[in-house]
């Protein structure tokens, strides 16, 4: 099909989006995308809201084919792209596209921090982070991901989280007696092998500067970049660079 076909009202996407409806900006930014991804060039695009944006990048890129990271200025976007955009426009294209879902490990349970917590607990400060942890410690038993964003019973900015996920300064790598069963591990190796990888601005950044330090194994190569909410780039880059 050509890009054009995607985007009526008896396409594909029709056919996956009751509510979607055809606008022709979205298929002016669709075209211009898919141009550049031709050419091999660079793209700044401003659309605004009701343009379908993310559908506009979406199709032409993974139609265009080749490894393709979308990075985002917030992990909503960044969950709503995994779990519903990108579902859909592979949805339309009827083919086996796979994706993973990269943040920083900050966002993962490490599995040795929350053993050590479990033997500590003078650690535990409440009564209801004595519950949170039991929470979390099922919830990492039976969790594919350990996304502490997955586990809603526990608020996202409690205390608990910051002793029951690792840094880069107290992860302890190869070394770690849980290593074959690390989420940050995982999500990595996910990442290298699927199509389409979804990551945020901030890990983006702090790739380029453990690349500058000899690591790369953090986010893959790619074929093509998207950054979506790019006005946020900016100031990620100047607190990261």
């Amino acid at each position: 099909m050509n890009l054009e076909d995607f985007f009526t009202d008896t396409g594909p996407l029709g056919g996956v989006i009751p509510e979607y409806w055809p606008r022709a900006q979205q298929l002016e930014m669709a075209a211009r995308i898919f141009s550049t991804l031709e050419t091999r060039g660079r793209l700044v695009a401003e659309a605004g809201t009701g343009t379908g944006k993310t559908l506009a990048y979406l199709i032409p890129a993974l139609l265009f084919g080749g490894k393709v990271i979308v990075s985002t200025g917030t992990k909503t976007l960044q969950d709503q792209l995994f779990h519903r955009d990108i579902p859909a426009a592979r949805a339309a294209l009827a083919r086996p596209v796979t994706v993973a879902l990269l943040k920083g490990r900050g966002n993962y349970v490490c599995h040795y921090h929350l053993d050590r917590l479990q033997g500590d607990e003078r650690a535990l400060k409440s009564r209801a982070e004595i519950q949170q942890l039991r929470q979390i410690q099922v919830f990492a038993g039976i969790s594919k991901s350990g996304d502490r964003s997955d586990l809603a019973q526990v608020p996202e900015d409690a205390d608990i989280w910051q002793r029951v996920t690792s840094t880069r300064e107290n992860c302890l790598g190869q070394e770690c007696p849980r290593i074959r069963d690390c989420f940050v591990v995982k999500a990595r190796r996910q990442a290298q092998e699927a199509d389409v990888v979804v990551v945020n601005h901030a890990l983006f950044m702090a790739d380029l500067v453990l690349r500058e330090e000899g690591v790369t194994d953090l986010l893959p190569e790619a074929d093509t970049v998207i950054f979506d909410e790019a006005h946020q780039l900016p100031d990620t880059a100047t607190r990261f660079l």
